[in-house]
């Protein structure tokens, strides 16, 4: 009974897979079914089947039990799988149980408040009677939130408990762009919100249209707009979506969510088939392993850290067990020649960690026989690194900015806090202040800088980003069209006027208030030269 369930619930997750090909929806659901073949979890199951408990009973407490382990370990990622493992828990006990899901009986311009949606439940919502949705639980960065904007669901998660004391039948007004909920709303606010979620509608028609067309400002200023990707089927989505190639390969996607490390071959294989889709025209910048700090690997024992932030993770570990380096070297070096390619070194915070890399790297290119080594660069995420970019300049061929650990470092601010989350912003002028110093230094040396954290992927942020120098923006595969469209609008001597305007304000709130100010004025502008 548990072998049959589990192969149908298998199924059902391998079809939800094959209706989103290539998207993070499709993410979510291969790590579900990955789920379904964790050792622990069904060593646990069948020591229960051998007491003689039943299928049910020993399914149900081995998942239940394994996801209060993660959710006990304190670990936003972990707390995540545990929802995850939650969700397909549920589904397989259903399975074995027989009991059929019955579809949610929900009026016409619903907005759902629950405590929690499960990313099944949000993958199955009618979005042609579900307006929007709002959660206690979660955040910005959490699956359903993440499943949300896949479906084009306006949702605010993490809100206070109280909004569960909301009555059936209320009306609301959901703004999930300025993350707000209006109880009682007129009838003018409503009218207003409806106009500017259709001409919302509208424009993303017009930006996927004109997707293929390039990311160069009204005066002549080129940027390229890359992809962050972590598989295959996301660099052919990327592509159909005028993406100019891959700004940030994340490698951990053949490490994680598995039992054991990737072979040399199938490491090989993927990068070489990534590097084909792009074609030798196209830059492929892979990031080596980032794993440690959020990112546990069940295979490569770590020891326990009391802040894993601030310890082992990234550059550091692969510098402290080198064979992983070494093998990832070695396969990534098999695609070279496909793709422009370019390999890139995680939470670099010492030129001395720099140097031993680039030793590493060159004693694999030469075993294999290269002439010619691959771009090596840095991830700027670390405020040394970013401080000291005018030493590290010369010494790599590209810096790629990861604004969301610049962040949380340059403010000591947990990025996934549930209480300062919302002031771990990227917006900050002290975090601005470092993407201008890593460029100025960049610069000065004929280097070139990407943005690959999040902020590169906010419309509100390009023109900031733009006026600071910043010569790339690798984005999430789904807004390339949104950010493209964004930078043919603006004009690069406006994006240095307002960049050099917020770097002397004093907190993130402010700055967002200029650009938002700013946006409206090059909107309008916008409109007028189309006119």
């Amino acid at each position: 009974m548990l072998i049959q369930a589990l192969s149908d619930a298998n199924l059902a997750l391998q079809a939800l897979q094959e209706k989103v090909v290539g998207s993070a929806q499709a993410e979510i659901f291969r790590a579900h079914q990955e789920l379904l073949d964790d050792p622990a979890l069904l060593e646990q199951t069948r020591d229960l089947l051998d007491q003689g408990k039943s299928a049910a009973f020993a399914w149900n407490s081995a998942t239940e039990a394994t996801a209060r382990l993660f959710q006990g370990l304190g670990n936003a990622l972990l707390a995540e799988r545990a929802a995850d493992l939650a969700d397909v828990g549920q589904r397989v006990l259903k399975l074995i149980l027989g009991v059929q899901d019955s579809a949610w009986d929900l009026p016409e311009q619903a907005i759902l408040i629950a405590e929690q949606l499960t990313p099944s439940q949000t993958a199955s919502l009618d979005t042609r009677k579900v307006l929007g949705f709002v959660t206690v639980g979660g955040g910005a960065t959490s699956h359903v939130a993440i499943l949300a904007r896949a479906l084009g669901l306006p949702a605010i998660c993490g809100v206070p408990a109280q909004v569960l004391e909301l009555v059936n039948g209320k009306q609301v007004l959901l703004d999930a762009d300025k993350g707000e909920l209006h109880l009682n709303p007129d009838l003018a606010e409503i009218e207003q919100l409806q106009a500017t979620r259709q001409q919302q509608v509208l424009r993303r028609q017009r930006e996927v249209e004109q997707a293929s067309l390039p990311a160069t400002t009204r005066d002549g200023h080129h940027i390229e707009v890359t992809a962050n990707v972590a598989s295959l089927q996301e660099v052919e989505q990327a592509l159909s979506l005028g993406g100019e190639g891959v700004g940030l390969l994340r490698s951990e996607f053949l490490y994680l969510d598995r039992n054991r490390a990737p072979s040399p071959e199938e490491q090989a294989g993927t990068y070489s088939a990534i590097a084909r889709a792009l074609g030798p025209q196209r830059n492929l910048v892979v990031r080596t392993l980032d794993v440690g700090g959020d990112k546990p690997l069940a295979y490569v024992p770590m020891d326990a850290e009391t802040n894993p932030f601030l310890g082992l993770r990234g550059i550091r570990l692969c510098l402290e067990r080198p064979e992983l380096l070494r093998e990832q070297f070695r396969a990534i070096l098999a695609s070279a020649g496909f793709a422009r390619l370019h390999i890139m070194l995680p939470m670099v915070s010492l030129l001395s960690e720099l140097r031993l890399a680039r030793q590493i790297l060159e004693e694999e290119a030469l075993a294999l026989g290269l002439t010619q080594l691959p771009k090596l660069g840095i991830m700027i995420e670390v405020p040394s690194a970013a401080l000291m970019a005018d030493l590290f300049a010369p010494e790599v061929d590209f810096f790629s900015i990861g604004t969301n650990d610049l962040t949380q470092y340059t403010l000591a601010m947990d990025r996934d806090h549930p209480r300062l989350a919302s002031q771990a912003d990227s917006f900050h002028p002290a975090v601005l202040r470092l993407i201008a110093t890593t460029v100025k230094a960049a610069h000065a040396h004929g280097k070139w800088v990407g943005v690959c954290g999040a902020l590169a992927s906010e419309a509100l942020a390009v023109p900031v980003l733009i006026g600071l120098g910043v010569d790339e923006l690798s984005v999430s595969v789904p807004l390339i069209p949104t950010i493209k469209a964004t930078v043919r609008e603006l004009d690069l001597a406006d994006c240095q006027s307002i960049a050099r305007q917020v770097l002397g304000l004093e907190e993130a709130a402010q700055v967002r208030e200029a650009l938002r100010v700013y946006h409206a004025a090059t909107v309008e502008t916008s409109l007028v030269v189309e006119n």
